[in-house]
C-alpha cells in the first residue's frame, strides 16, 4: 500500500499542515480511533511525529477497536489470537486540532482503523455507519442529522458512601429540585462552559444551545445539524471527549452514563433526522404540519426495527435503568406530533424543517452505531413501504402498544436472532459485537452488589 493511499483526504491533509505551521510550539499529538463502546484508543506521540501520523504512520492492533469496556480483549475474538493479533493502520478522518484542556500544548488527530492494506476494517464502528449511509444513498436520499447530548457535571470528590456528587447551585440536598432551564445553574458554571465553547471552536464542533436539564448538575448541549451522518457521529464523540477533558482541567468530572443516579433523570442522546433528495429538498416536507408519506414510512421503519436495535441504543447494564414511566425516556413503540412521551416525536417547526426526533438512545452509546441503526430502520421502512400506526396524542405511557425491550440480556438475544443486521451491517461485526457484549454481561452478572450485601448478608 502506497503512502498516498494511506493518507487522508487532500482537505484534511492541507488543513492539518497549515495547523502545524501555525503551532510550532506544539509538544504532543494524540492519535486515536473510537472503539465499539465509543472509547478512544490510541497513543501520544511527540509533536515531531505529526507528519508521520498524517501519512498512515500510526499502527494499532486490529483488536484495539473491539476491547470490552474495561479494555480487555474479547475472548474467542477472531481479531486476537486466531489471527495473530495483527496490526491495522490508522488513517486520519478529521484535521489536527488543539486539545486546549491539556497543560502542555497538545493536539489531537482523530483516526479510523483500517486493515494493513488500507481497506476498511469491519470491526471499526465508523465503517458500519458508512455502510448504512451508502445504502440510504442508493435509495436516493441523504440523512440530515443532529444530536442532543445530556450529561452530569460532577464534583471530583464523592460523598460518604463513595457516590458521585453533582455540581449544583441549588439547595437540592434540602428540598428536591430540578431547576430545569434555570439560568443560575449555567451562571454558576460559566467558566466551564466558556472553556467548552472555546474548545469547540478550536475543534470545529458546531455546539449550539446550552441548557440546565431535569436534575441538579445535569445539562444538555445541542450540536447543529449536518447532511453528513458520519461527520455528526464524529463530532458527537469528539464532543464527549472534549467535555470530559475540559471538566478535568476545572477539577470536575463529566458523566454521560445513562442513569448515574437512581432517583434523578437519566442522560439521553436524542437524534433529529430528516431526509433530503439529490436536489437538497427535504422529502419530509409536504408544506403542512403532517409531513409526507415518506416521513411515515421512515417512522414505521424505525418503530419496526427499534427492538432489533435495542442493544445498540442501550448498550450497557446501566442503560436499562433509564427507561422508567413518566421519566421522558420512552417505553412504548409509538410516535406522535410534538409529544415528548413518545418514542419518535415530530417536533413543531416550519414545514421546511420537518423532521423526526428519535428519543430512545442514552448518552452512553456509540453514535456511529446508533445512527447506523436509525438509518437502517429508515431504509427498512422505505424499502418495505411500511405504514406507520396512528400517531399518539396525550400520555404515551398509558398507550397499549408493543414495549421496548427492558433488559440487557433480552436486547442481546433479540439482536443476535434478528435477520435485520445480517442485511444492513457486516455479519462479522454482528458476531464480534455479540461476543463483546456477552463478555461484559457475564462480568456484570458475576458481581454481588453492595445493596445485596446490605439487604441479605445477615438477614436471610
Amino acid at each position: 500500500m502506497s503512502e498516498e493511499q494511506l493518507s487522508p483526504s487532500p482537505e484534511i491533509l492541507s488543513e492539518s499542515e497549515a495547523f502545524l505551521a501555525e503551532h510550532p510550539d506544539l509538544k504532543w499529538v494524540e492519535g486515536f480511533a473510537f472503539d465499539i463502546n465509543g472509547i478512544p484508543r490510541g497513543k501520544w506521540l511527540p509533536a515531531e511525529a505529526a507528519g508521520k501520523l498524517l501519512k498512515g504512520g500510526l499502527q494499532m492492533p486490529r483488536s484495539a477497536v473491539s476491547l470490552d469496556v474495561w479494555g480487555r480483549d474479547i475472548e474467542n475474538s477472531p481479531l486476537v489470537f486466531a489471527s495473530g493479533d495483527s496490526d491495522g493502520v490508522c488513517i486520519p478522518v478529521s484535521p489536527i486540532s488543539l486539545a486546549p484542556w491539556h497543560r502542555e500544548k497538545t493536539a489531537q488527530l482523530h483516526m479510523q482503523l483500517h486493515e494493513a492494506d488500507g481497506s476498511p476494517l469491519y470491526a471499526d464502528p465508523r465503517t458500519q455507519l458508512q455502510r448504512v449511509v451508502e445504502r440510504l444513498d442508493g435509495l436516493g436520499y441523504r440523512a440530515v442529522c443532529a444530536t442532543e447530548l445530556e450529561f452530569y457535571l460532577l464534583r471530583e470528590d464523592a460523598d460518604h458512601l463513595a457516590r458521585p456528587r453533582p455540581v449544583s447551585d441549588n439547595d437540592a440536598e434540602l428540598v428536591p429540585s430540578t431547576d430545569v432551564y434555570d439560568l443560575s445553574e449555567l451562571d454558576a458554571q460559566r467558566h466551564f462552559f466558556a472553556d467548552v465553547r472555546a474548545a469547540c471552536e478550536e475543534q470545529g464542533i458546531p455546539a449550539d444551545s446550552i441548557l440546565s436539564e431535569c436534575a441538579p448538575g445535569q445539562f444538555e448541549i445541542n450540536l447543529l445539524h449536518s447532511a453528513d451522518p458520519v461527520k455528526v457521529a464524529d463530532q458527537t464523540l469528539l464532543f464527549k471527549r472534549l467535555l470530559k477533558g475540559v471538566a478535568r482541567s476545572h477539577g470536575l468530572r463529566v458523566s454521560t452514563m445513562a442513569k448515574p443516579f437512581g432517583d434523578q433523570a437519566g442522560n439521553g442522546m436524542h437524534v433529529h433526522l430528516s431526509l433530503i433528495d439529490k436536489d437538497g429538498n427535504n422529502v419530509f416536507n409536504d408544506g403542512g404540519d403532517l409531513g409526507t408519506p415518506l416521513l411515515r414510512q421512515a417512522a414505521a421503519g424505525m418503530l419496526a426495527t427499534a427492538n432489533d436495535a435495542m442493544a445498540l441504543f442501550a448498550p450497557h447494564a446501566n442503560s436499562y435503568r433509564r427507561f422508567q414511566e413518566s421519566s421522558h425516556a420512552p417505553l412504548n413503540l409509538c410516535w406522535g406530533y410534538d409529544n415528548r412521551t413518545t418514542t419518535l416525536r415530530v417536533p413543531a417547526s416550519n414545514p421546511e424543517a420537518r423532521r423526526i426526533e428519535h428519543r430512545i438512545a442514552g448518552a452512553d452509546v456509540n453514535p456511529y452505531l446508533v445512527l447506523a441503526a436509525i438509518l437502517a430502520g429508515v431504509c427498512h421502512g422505505i424499502e418495505q413501504q411500511l405504514e406507520a400506526p396512528a400517531p399518539v396524542e396525550g400520555d404515551a405511557y398509558q398507550v397499549e402498544s408493543e414495549q421496548l425491550i427492558n433488559t440487557w440480556g433480552g436486547a442481546l438475544k433479540r439482536f443476535e436472532q434478528t435477520a435485520l443486521w445480517q442485511k444492513y451491517l457486516d455479519p462479522r461485526f454482528v458476531e464480534l459485537f455479540i461476543l463483546l457484549k456477552r463478555q461484559e454481561l457475564a462480568e456484570i452478572d458475576a458481581r454481588v452488589t453492595d445493596v445485596e450485601y446490605q439487604s441479605y448478608l445477615h438477614r436471610v
